[in-house]
Parts: structure tokens; sequence; C-alpha cells
């Protein structure tokens, strides 16, 4: 199995190229590793994760909702200093280890997307998206010059980067409101409002564009996400603006 998706769903694709991503439904379990995963609720949904003695998961430290006692926690070293913290990006990435159980949720609305990463994957995540990640997953953050809200004075966007090498690995996000995923063809090219997108494979570029619009005498600007393939997209519907720096 490679996603939490269930089996006997196809894929449901609307006429522009896009499908509902790899969501967990209410209870639905999975084993990723020698661990299990069951999703909990609907609305507010919870993974709970029962893992095993040779696992371990990292996550932002404020989406844990409960572990048992015997579950230790440990800091990550996620480096970037003041810049992690100029971002945006959470100051804490906390390390579970069992054996045990752990369950992990966003206070929001939205869907959990279960993201298999095989072995060489790539794939770049918007801040405070990602849920929980398997051990075997290498972790980083990378700027992206240009995406952001003039309004407050920023000139970036920062995205988590998850990096798998030898081994698989499995990555779990929460996305606002409802999650759709597209994938493009080599140098096919969509405009992303900056606050929907929410995860992409890094073969996609990533380039801020300005629509000029003009009402009367006045002129004023759009702000897009061009996203350029090939590689796959992923949207959600309620859209959330970035911290600026």
């Amino acid at each position: 199995m490679t996603c939490g998706a269930p089996l006997d769903e196809r894929d449901k694709v609307s006429d522009s190229g896009w499908r509902e991503a790899p969501r967990l439904r209410d209870m639905t379990e999975f084993r990723f590793s020698a661990s299990t995963c069951q999703v909990e609720g609907e609305l507010v949904p919870v993974a709970e994760v029962n893992l095993h003695p040779q696992d371990g998961v990292y996550f932002e430290h404020h989406v844990l909702l409960w572990k048992d006692e015997s579950v230790p926690l440990q800091s990550m070293n996620t480096g970037g200093g003041m810049k992690r913290s100029i971002g945006g990006m959470p100051h804490i990435v906390t390390v579970a280890t069992g054996p045990g159980r752990v369950a992990f949720s966003r206070d929001a609305p939205g869907e959990l997307v279960v993201l298999p990463l095989h072995p060489g994957m790539e794939l770049d995540v918007r801040e405070h998206a990602f849920l929980v990640a398997s051990h075997s997953i290498q972790y980083s953050f990378v700027r992206i010059k240009g995406l952001v809200n003039l309004l407050h004075g920023g000139n970036g966007m920062y995205m988590d980067r998850f990096v798998t090498a030898g081994h698989p690995g499995l990555l779990m996000l929460h996305g606002n409101g409802n999650v759709l995923e597209r994938t493009l063809n080599p140098n096919e090219k969509i405009l992303v409002e900056p606050g929907g997108f929410l995860y992409k494979d890094s073969t996609v570029r990533m380039d801020a564009v300005q629509m000029p619009l003009k009402t009367g005498f006045l002129r004023h600007g759009m702000y897009l996400a061009e996203m350029t393939g090939p590689g796959r997209v992923g949207i959600q519907s309620m859209y959330v603006h970035h911290h600026a720096e």
C-alpha cells in the first residue's frame, strides 16, 4: 500500500486535470515501516501513530495532541537560526521514538494528505502545513524570493523541504479546506494564488509574477505563483496567507 486512500476508489479528476489528493478517511488504518497509523475524525482530523521500537517520527511541537507516557521526545537540530524565526518557520521540530502511541492534529478544519516518498524523492511544502514525517526523511527549508504580500513589507516566503535518500518515507500534511493535486507536463504552467499553494515536487519551478491591473486612474498588481512542470502541484481551497519577513 502506498497511501491512505481507499484502494477501491478511482482517482476523481476534474476536466482541468485536478484530482483529490491522497487523503486519509475517518478510521483508515495503514502501515509504514513497522509502525501503523490511523486517522480519527473528519472535521479536524487526528493522526494516531503506533510506533514500533525501531521507528520514529518528527513534527512541529504544537501539533502534538497526546502521547503515551513511555514515548520519549527530543528536539531536532533544524539549523537556520534567526532565518527560521524571521520567516515564520517553527522554532522547534520535535522527534518521538517508539515504542508507544502518539497522536497529532492541527487546530483548523481540513484534510490529512498522505504522501509516500520513495527513495530519491524531494518535496517542497508550504510552512506550517506538514503534520508528521517518518524518521527516514531528511528535513530542511528553502526560501523562495518574491512570493509575499507586499503590504506587510516582506520579500519572500519559506518552504519545508523533505528528501529521501536510500530508504522510503511517509509524509503527512494538513491542508486547509479541500486539497487538490495536479501533475504538470514539462514546461506546462499554471498560476496559483500564493495562499492556496500547499506542496510541489522539487522538479516544479516556482516563480512570482505580477499581473498588472488598472481601474480608472489607479494601477495595482495581483501577485501569483507561477508553477512550471514537470511534476505534481498540490493546492488547498482555504487560502492562508504567508508570514512576512
